[in-house]
């Protein structure tokens, strides 16, 4: 089966736990954390995944890794590693971070622009993009990329809003070259 189609399923379940629990702000935020070290850590991954590696090791390793994080995240990994399926857990995290955002009508959205935005700019862009996407909020990640040139390039799930100079410029040559 499909690693995202597992991890939706996993998603899901962790979901309805942290709903029940009253745990969806604590786990999103602990699922934001591990997946930022499970995407730096490539070696963590590959000794979890290893299978000369005794499962009791793996889940020490866990335990010692992420002994902060709640007991409900620590037993979800214990289940992935049981399973064999710790390989999900970056595309677990996205699933439930995108579940939690729908059920706050929140959406996710990435600014490209040719310097860091101020705050001020960044609360304009959220309140204008929030109207367009239909929802109550919106969360900017400002990635700044010397060639928007000006402007910003604004990505919410797979839409792209392209109101840079660089984007300008492509349209006006593929109109000219026609």
């Amino acid at each position: 089966m499909n690693k995202q189609v597992v991890a939706k399923r996993y998603a899901s379940a962790l979901f309805e736990i942290a709903k029940e629990q009253q745990l969806l702000d604590q786990l999103e935020q602990e699922l934001r954390v591990v997946k930022q070290v499970f995407a730096q850590n490539e070696a963590l991954l590959s000794v979890l995944n290893h299978p000369k590696v005794a499962l009791a090791k793996k889940k020490a390793l866990i335990r010692e890794a992420f002994a902060n994080i709640s007991t409900v995240l620590q037993h979800t990994f214990m289940l992935l590693l049981d399973r064999h399926r710790i390989d999900i857990v970056e595309d677990l995290a996205d699933a439930f971070i995108a579940l939690a955002n729908e059920a706050r009508d929140v959406a996710e959205a990435i600014v490209y622009s040719a310097r860091p935005l101020t705050e001020d700019e960044t609360k304009a862009l959220a309140e204008v993009f929030a109207k367009k996407v239909g929802v109550d909020t919106l969360r900017i990640t400002n990635i700044v990329d010397k060639d928007v040139i000006g402007g910003v390039k604004v990505r919410i799930g797979n839409r792209i809003f392209d109101g840079s100079v660089s984007g300008k410029l492509a349209r006006l040559q593929r109109q000219l070259t026609r």
